[in-house]
């Protein structure tokens, strides 16, 4: 349910798989997950947050899916 009303917000633009699972497994991949996407993309590091985003899609493409 959920999904359908996201679709219809986004009007037919491609939803990113990793908000799909977000939203389809909440208890599994929600707050706690994000949390921890946040933490590795926008924490203390020796790198800066641009490049861990380049890091995540470079090896996305590598997975041949989306960032």
């Amino acid at each position: 349910m959920r999904l359908k009303k996201l679709d219809e917000v986004l009007k037919g633009q491609p939803l990113p798989d990793v908000i799909r699972i977000m939203m389809y497994r909440p208890a599994l991949f929600g707050q706690q997950f994000s949390n921890t996407m946040h933490e590795l993309l926008q924490g203390p590091s020796e790198w800066s947050s641009g490049e861990r985003e380049l890091f995540a899609a470079f090896v996305s493409n590598k997975n041949k899916c989306r960032f």
